[in-house]
């Protein structure tokens, strides 16, 4: 068991019970509504939150059934001839008791709005010229695989390819269910420890790629003033051939207020600027994102989940075969099929972390 899920697992929680009644009465609330509701987008809003609140009900009435059990277990053993019949199912009722009450006190902890979202990843090269570039593709590898092992779809946006290979900068959109909770953790600067193909003395060289991923949330209204824009049209590169782009059609989008500057070199110009409007509203949402997590970071000393990526994160040690996770101190000797795309081990961890930070939080709230 790894140290963040013992830190879970390990942590104590007192839910109260008026907690838990809020939590069915809300959720009766809206069912009831539901029945009643005929306009169109009410239902819809209705819906989402039944949905949303449905396996967090079904939890509290599995937790209250089994602590009502309990207590009836428990007056039955005053009696001497119905304590030896029921010990061993109050034995493991009580053993499951406190695995129940962090399965919802997790339910109940607030949770990121962006959880489910899909998301844009972006990978740059850092520290250490061609290398770095090579790294960073090394990494664009690593997460295109992990999508295919989870059914989600990679679409590139654009990319600058670096001159010995790899690439100074590449951004795709990763669309699927839950992307951006999974991923949210490889925001920061990813260092690499390896030599170089062109080295010939053997030295081990350390660059450095920064990843960033975003939230793509459709329905999210991002004010964008005309005035507050420039858009410029450019000749996208080629790989050479009749695959050089001959026409002005790549688009790049610069906002002012915020300095961000969103390009996208497809072979449609109207296609480009929808998609370059598209990664600016990512950029411009993701900003206000970080201004509420760097609030929240004050509180809160863990920097698993804030999305601060002003640090490095991990180093992938490739002499030793090793990666290792600064921000939970966790090492696995399994390069190789972590750069395969088998990074669960690492994102599991890194979540339950991020569990355990809540439900610390939440026993604060009930303290």
């Amino acid at each position: 068991m790894n140290r963040a899920f013992a830190c879970c697992r390990n942590i104590p929680l007192h839910l109260p019970q008026s907690k838990l009644d809020q939590v069915l009465d809300r959720f009766h609330q809206v069912e009831a509504r539901m029945g009643a509701a005929s306009d169109g987008q009410e239902i819809v809003r209705l819906s989402k939150e039944h949905a949303e609140m449905k396996p967090v009900a079904d939890a509290v009435l599995a937790l209250a059934k089994a602590r009502t059990e309990i207590e009836e277990l428990q007056a039955m053993t005053a009696d001497p001839e119905m304590a030896a019949m029921v010990a061993d199912e109050l034995e493991t009722l009580n053993a499951r008791l406190p695995e129940m009450e962090r399965d919802v006190a997790l339910l109940l902890a607030p949770r990121d709005a962006d959880e489910n979202a899909s998301a844009v990843l972006e990978v740059r090269a850092g520290t250490g010229g061609d290398e770095a570039a090579l790294f960073a593709g090394d990494l664009f590898r690593m997460y295109s695989r992990y999508a295919s092992t989870r059914g989600w779809k990679v679409e590139l946006d654009s990319a600058t390819e670096g001159d010995a290979g790899g690439y100074k900068e590449i951004i795709a959109t990763v669309t699927g269910d839950g992307v951006f909770g999974r991923l949210k953790f490889e925001s920061g600067v990813h260092r690499v420890q390896r030599v170089p193909t062109t080295e010939a003395g053997g030295r081990i060289h350390t660059s450095a790629a920064t990843v960033a991923v975003l939230p793509e949330v459709e329905d999210v209204e991002i004010d964008i003033q005309d005035k507050d824009i420039r858009i410029d049209t450019y000749r996208a590169s080629g790989s050479g051939g009749q695959h050089v782009n001959k026409t002005d059609s790549a688009v790049r989008i610069t906002h002012f207020p915020s300095g961000i500057v969103v390009t996208s070199s497809e072979k449609s110009q109207h296609v480009n600027r929808d998609k370059a409007m598209k990664n600016l509203r990512v950029r411009l949402y993701d900003m206000q994102r970080q201004m509420k997590d760097n609030a929240r970071s004050d509180a809160r000393k863990s920097q698993v989940g804030s999305g601060d990526r002003s640090e490095r994160i991990r180093t992938y040690n490739f002499p030793q075969g090793r990666v290792t996770d600064h921000r939970i101190g966790l090492t696995l000797h399994s390069l190789p099929q972590i750069l395969e795309g088998d990074l669960d081990a690492l994102l599991n961890a890194l979540i339950a972390e991020d569990q355990a930070a809540r439900l610390s939080d939440l026993e604060a709230e009930f303290a």
